[in-house]
């Protein structure tokens, strides 16, 4: 009973904590050809997983070192930003599809840097048990494979829900900017002002994918048209 209340709580970790990080899959990889999708999603999750096996060591280390969340959560932020940016680049046929190895890149990143809770997570439920650590670890994989297939897909149909997808990835980014030890020794425990400003900050990022998408084509345009002489 012991071992199965350990298995259920890890799947329920996975569940909730590998959620951003199918987002970030299927985002990276809905624009590609459906075999190349499929390969992007298996080969990035498949080095996502080899690089939590790699953390589960030090995830505990990490996460005492100032400004690590800081760090990552500023590259969350930069993923969320940058993909929103060409997706409507993409959308309104101004830009062209990432490729195969910008898609897996981004995965194997965004999923570096989300993993330390989930890997944490996972660890304190395994209690110390090798076996349970291991079905967690390929429980998180089935999670974010099968959860970014999903996302891609339902991405080509309803690309406007690309939005919600950047935000959740940039209120992840923005919550572990606030989560570092730096910042909590000025602002203190999270209270409803943190959750505001984290807020604000998803939003400001969305609004700059938006603005930079809108006005790039009006100065690529402007640059390349032929000087009056």
């Amino acid at each position: 009973m012991e071992v199965l209340a350990a298995a259920l709580s890890i799947i329920l970790i996975n569940l909730v904590l590998s959620g951003d990080n199918a987002v970030v899959i299927g985002m990276a990889a809905h624009r590609l050809p459906h075999r190349q999708r499929r390969a992007a999603i298996l080969f990035g999750s498949g080095a996502a997983i080899v690089l939590r096996v790699a953390l589960t060591a030090v995830a505990t280390l990490l996460l005492q070192l100032a400004w690590i969340r800081i760090i990552g959560g500023a590259m969350l932020l930069w993923i969320g930003f940058k993909l929103l940016e060409e997706e409507e680049e993409v959308h309104e046929g101004e830009g062209t599809a990432g490729g195969f190895y910008s898609a897996i890149s981004t995965i194997v990143v965004a999923d570096f840097v989300m993993s330390v809770d989930n890997i944490l997570g996972v660890a304190a439920a395994a209690h110390g048990d090798f076996m349970l650590l291991i079905f967690g670890l390929a429980f998180s994989m089935i999670v974010v494979v099968i959860g970014g297939s999903l996302i891609a897909s339902v991405l080509d149909r309803f690309w406007w829900l690309a939005y919600v997808g950047s935000a959740v990835i940039a209120w992840t980014g923005a919550e572990m900017i606030f989560e570092d030890s730096v910042v909590e020794e000025y602002l203190g425990e999270p209270v409803t002002t943190t959750y505001i400003l984290i807020a604000v900050i998803t939003i400001a990022t969305l609004a700059a994918a938006h603005y930079f998408h809108r006005h790039r084509p009006k100065v690529r345009r402007l640059s390349e048209q032929p000087s009056g002489d």
